[in-house]
């Protein structure tokens, strides 16, 4: 398989090169050249499939020979080792839990493998130096990407974050690591720590001296794996006879990263009516389909902080493959919701099912209930465990929340965080050890 840059101004490259390059020289992103088309029968016949038989059949057939059978089954069943519950709503609305990995994050599936495919390309190439992951991150992707890379023989890890905006379990799960990770706390914005990854990566002095990734939804290696839970999903609606003619998909949605996985699984054959897009007041992609122009913003900070994006990086894969706003809207209708609806919604969840809600999964949640049609069957992305962001959720239902003991191991950690100025100069000394 090949991959070409949305920029149209570099080479295709192979799954390897894509991979490890995150991004293409002309600062592109990369894409498949062909999207495979996996047959109905085995569509038709996933209800009897576990996760993991479903997330090797899709990554051999997506990856066509690039990476061994043996090699894929493995890092599938060390990915997908636990569960990804559906929870029935009543009257068509479901959500699916992509919390229950290392970091309860739906990030980890993603994540979890790229570090076993970047593992199985470093043993190919003994002559390698040191991978070096760079890592913007406002939240759960920094928590995922650490501790699936974590003490990595040759891999170090740069995780980026905003002063003052994750929450104090994220940094918990990041900054306490220490060994191959690194906490580097920015002087500005999400937008800002994206700006200094994406120099990096086009500096031609720092790409001399040093390899460098990331493990972001930039490289094509986190997009892949998402499309598994979107193909499970419908499998198990389908198990229980409710998704014979396809499902409404709502995606919380800052990058697109998430969305841009759901839309490749579409593209793929899986029978998807249409993804409800959801974001918080940081709404660049809803005002895009609302009015054709793409205008990035600067990120507002939020209580649903992993939605604080006011460029979304993967907006140029879903342009490239579905054309211009009136094209989007035919399978994408998009929702925005501020501070005061998301806590509502968490309150009003709460308090008529007893089902707590994250702050980026309630506003999935609530779009999905307001959009969805009378006979349709929908599933809401619930991305994160809402203990991660207690003090939003027990503003919302008025009492205290139990941290799981998976949360809880890294709470005693000894932070170490390195604080940085948002000037690339910075950076790119703190990298070269400078």
């Amino acid at each position: 398989m090949r991959y070409y840059s949305t920029g149209h101004n570099s080479p295709q490259v192979s799954l390897e090169e894509a991979v490890l390059r995150s991004t293409a020289p002309d600062g592109g992103l990369y894409i498949p050249c062909t999207v495979p088309h996996l047959p109905q029968a085995f569509i038709r016949n996933m209800a009897s499939l576990s996760l993991p038989e479903i997330g090797f059949a899709i990554a051999n057939f997506a990856f066509q020979g690039d990476v061994e059978g043996s090699v894929l089954h493995d890092i599938v069943n060390s990915t997908l080792n636990f569960d990804i519950p559906i929870i029935d709503m009543g009257d068509g609305r479901n959500v699916m839990e992509l919390f229950h990995g290392p970091t309860m994050a739906y990030k980890d599936i993603g994540v979890r493998f790229m570090a076993g495919l970047l593992s199985y390309f470093t043993h190919q190439h003994s002559d390698w130096n040191t991978i070096n992951v760079l890592v913007p991150t406002s939240g759960d992707t920094g928590c995922a990407v650490a501790n699936g890379f974590y003490n990595v023989p040759g891999v170090e890890v740069w995780i980026l974050y905003p002063q003052d905006t994750v929450s104090f379990f994220q940094e918990a799960q990041f900054a306490s690591l220490g060994k191959n990770v690194h906490a580097i706390e920015v002087n500005g914005t999400f937008d800002d720590c994206k700006r200094l990854v994406k120099q990096a990566f086009m500096d031609e002095d720092l790409n001399k001296r040093m390899l460098l990734t990331s493990a972001t939804s930039i490289n094509i290696a986190r997009i892949i794996p998402q499309t598994f839970y979107y193909f499970y999903a419908y499998a198990q609606l389908l198990k229980q006879g409710k998704a014979s003619d396809g499902v409404v998909v709502s995606v919380p949605c800052a990058n697109l990263g998430n969305l841009a996985s759901g839309l490749l699984a579409r593209e793929m054959g899986l029978p998807v009516k249409r993804f409800i897009s959801v974001e918080n007041q940081n709404n660049t992609f809803y005002n895009y389909l609302r009015t054709g122009t793409f205008s990035p913003q600067p990120s507002v900070q939020s209580i649903a902080p992993a939605l604080d994006a006011g460029n979304p990086t993967n907006f140029a894969r879903i342009a490239e493959r579905l054309g211009n706003a009136s094209d989007m809207g035919k399978v994408i209708h998009g929702y925005t919701y501020d501070d005061m609806q998301i806590v509502e919604t968490m309150r009003e969840v709460y308090e008529r099912d007893r089902y707590l809600l994250d702050p980026h999964s309630a506003i999935a949640y609530r779009a999905l209930c307001e959009d969805l049609q009378t006979g349709e069957t929908g599933i809401a992305l619930a991305t994160a465990h809402p203990s991660k962001f207690s003090p939003a959720v027990e503003l919302a239902i008025g009492h205290e929340i139990e941290l799981p003991a998976q949360l809880m191991r890294f709470m005693n950690g000894t932070r170490r965080v390195t604080p940085m100025s948002s000037g690339f100069t910075a950076f790119k000394n703190l990298l070269m050890g400078g």
